[in-house]
């Protein structure tokens, strides 16, 4: 799927989401673009989760094992993970939001007045294993113009 499709397919949910919540719309598609590859993952397309969220003892949904890439001790290794599965998108969405907003590490976030400064924070709180992480979401976000969306958000 091309940029704008994906963009274009969850930037509403994106914003609605934001309002409820305080989760950048920018951040929501940013992550969803890098952790799912514009919507085109195996755990995208059969697990609708776009956001690469783990099912821990806490979940209650249905599940899906999957290979993933994690930076262990230094280096990338691939493992097997259990993955949250959704019935939909705007139910990933929906269920992120959720997992940020209740998660007390990720409180820090919600102090943050721009985008950029909360996908920091996501990385500093340990949101990935991938050092990058925040350079990867706020290059996504500048690169496809993505704050535009928390500024005109309805």
């Amino acid at each position: 799927m091309k940029p704008i499709e994906f963009i274009s397919m969850i930037g509403s949910s994106a914003q609605a989401t934001a309002k409820r919540t305080g989760v950048f719309a920018s951040i929501t598609i940013a992550q969803a673009a890098l952790e799912s590859g514009w919507g085109e993952s195996g755990l995208a397309k059969v697990g609708k989760n776009l956001f690469g969220i783990k099912a821990d003892s806490r979940w209650r949904g249905e599940t899906l094992i999957l290979q993933t890439k994690e930076f262990i001790r230094g280096q990338w290794v691939v493992v097997p993970a259990k993955w949250r599965k959704y019935a939909s998108w705007q139910e990933s969405i929906d269920d992120h939001a959720a997992f940020l907003k209740q998660n007390p590490r990720y409180q820090p976030c919600f102090q943050c007045l721009k985008a950029e400064a909360f996908a920091q924070a996501l990385a500093k709180a340990g949101y990935a294993t991938d050092p990058g992480y925040a350079d990867k979401v706020i290059s996504l976000m500048n690169q496809h113009k993505l704050q535009a969306l928390d500024e005109s958000a309805p």
